[in-house]
């Protein structure tokens, strides 16, 4: 893939910089205002090596509506993985960076009927199917397809459940869904399950495993000759988590039901890789303090602060993946702690980031910093009242630039040499280019200065009064 003056290329860092270093100087720059990402592609690279340890006989097919970030399919292909897709859109950008089509698989059970006909033409023959509808509709769109039979067997805890909308019963359901296949005549490669995205109860895994051994010897009764057993995703990606308990499970019940090189194990993971690659920098462009108790008239109870970044856009995830994000402070705070919450940028007042928090007490300008927030955010987010969805930045550190810079699809062109050059700092694009229109290149702003909320020479002064407003 060529890479344009205008695609966000990976920044190599010197040994004296990091992911926190490039957030200080991009924030700190006085340029910028709009909030941004920073992706540390070493982050990738590290949760592979993990995998690959951890669950050696799992291979790796990402989980593409995750985030489907380019340069993160590229990383990730150049790494060797597989892809799950979910659409004929995934399918596309997967085959853009050079992928094989035998390295995807068509993971909706519920496909349209024009997303079939694209597989096939896109020679991506391995899909999933959980009801009879859509085995007679691949009997009649793509014969030839290699079918994988999505049983149900869902975590007790997780943080999407899935087996309400897919998924047939092992036990009820997935025989007759077998015979049906066998009089259609389609052909059944393996069987697949999905425990539940952000899964917390790793013993599910090996009930699952249970159930596709038993479907496996009652497909090879029927006459066909499974291969392909894929486990699905679920796997926790945020810092501090760990798939060490999951992977125990997995590695043990593949020995007990599948201990044969005959059967091919993937999986997968989604958030797992990418989680904890994305940082998030929002910026505080606006703040309401609310004053009043029984004590005094005149103190700030609640200090409500309103971020460059929503639920509408990055924040998402809180609402459709049910995450939980920790605000952190940019520059240390000093003074008592005061009750806050957060706000995004929308006249929407569902548009809150975070509902209740201990903070010291900030000023316009100051930064905030997410962790975590590289799963089902990008994705999902959207530009609603005309916000603008972050620019990502992308760094890596030079040992992670000497692994990847002639692993294809990945080239020297993807890299730029050199410590956070300045455009990166200033905001600007890989050309030079002011990609702010509200950017000043001249002088700095400090939007925390007294003088930017200070009356004009020519301005009646105003008479401010302090009401109480309630929270909800």
């Amino acid at each position: 893939m060529k890479v344009t003056d205008h695609d966000e290329r990976i920044h190599v860092l010197d040994n004296k910089s990091n992911v926190m270093t490039v957030i200080k100087d991009i924030a700190m720059s006085g340029l910028q205002e709009e909030a941004f990402y920073v992706l540390d592609i070493g982050d990738i690279v590290r949760k592979h090596q993990i995998w690959k340890e951890k669950l050696p006989r799992v291979e790796p097919y990402y989980a593409v509506k995750c985030n489907d970030n380019l340069l993160v399919i590229e990383v990730l292909a150049a790494l060797g993985t597989g892809f799950d897709c979910a659409s004929k859109n995934e399918i596309n950008k997967v085959l853009s960076v050079g992928v094989d089509p035998s390295r995807i698989i068509f993971a909706n059970p519920a496909k349209p009927a024009s997303h079939i006909r694209h597989a096939a033409a896109m020679r991506v023959d391995t899909m999933t199917v959980d009801n009879e509808s859509e085995l007679h509709k691949i009997k009649k769109l793509f014969p030839m397809a290699k079918i994988v039979l999505r049983i149900r067997c869902d975590a007790e805890v997780a943080l999407c459940p899935l087996g309400m909308k897919f998924g047939c019963d092992p036990i009820h359901e997935a025989p007759g869904l077998l015979r049906l296949a066998h009089t259609l005549g389609l052909n059944v490669v393996g069987i697949s399950f999905h425990v539940g995205s952000g899964c917390q109860d790793p013993p599910v895994y090996h009930r699952a495993i249970y159930h596709c051994k038993i479907l496996f010897d009652m497909a090879e009764n029927l006459g066909f000759k499974p291969y392909l057993l894929d486990l699905g995703g679920g796997y926790p990606g945020n810092k501090g988590t760990s798939i060490d308990k999951m992977a125990e499970i997995i590695n043990k019940a593949l020995d007990e039901y599948f201990n044969t090189d005959a059967v091919h194990v993937i999986a997968e993971p989604g958030r797992f890789y990418v989680a904890s690659a994305f940082t998030l920098a929002t910026s505080i462009h606006s703040k309401r303090s609310v004053r009043g108790d029984e004590n005094s008239s005149m103190a700030v109870t609640h200090n409500m602060y309103y971020i460059n970044d929503g639920v509408y856009g990055s924040f998402n995830c809180l609402l459709y993946d049910h995450q939980h994000v920790i605000p952190i402070p940019l520059k240390n705070g000093c003074g008592k702690m005061i009750p806050s919450s957060i706000w995004g940028p929308t006249c929407d007042g569902l548009d809150k980031v975070v509902e209740n928090v201990m903070l010291h007490d900030m000023e316009l300008g100051d930064w905030i910093i997410f962790e975590n927030m590289g799963a089902y955010t990008l994705p999902v987010a959207s530009p609603f009242n005309g916000f603008p969805i972050p620019k990502v930045h992308i760094v890596a550190e030079e040992d992670i630039w000497l692994l990847l810079k002639d692993a294809l699809p990945l080239t020297e062109h993807h890299f730029v040499i050199g410590n956070t050059p300045a455009n990166l700092r200033l905001g600007l694009d890989i050309a030079g280019n002011n990609i702010d229109p509200w950017g000043v290149t001249d002088s700095t702003i400090d939007l925390a200065s007294p003088e930017i909320m200070a009356d004009s020479p020519d301005t009646p002064p105003f008479m401010y009064d302090f009401v109480e407003a309630p929270l909800n």
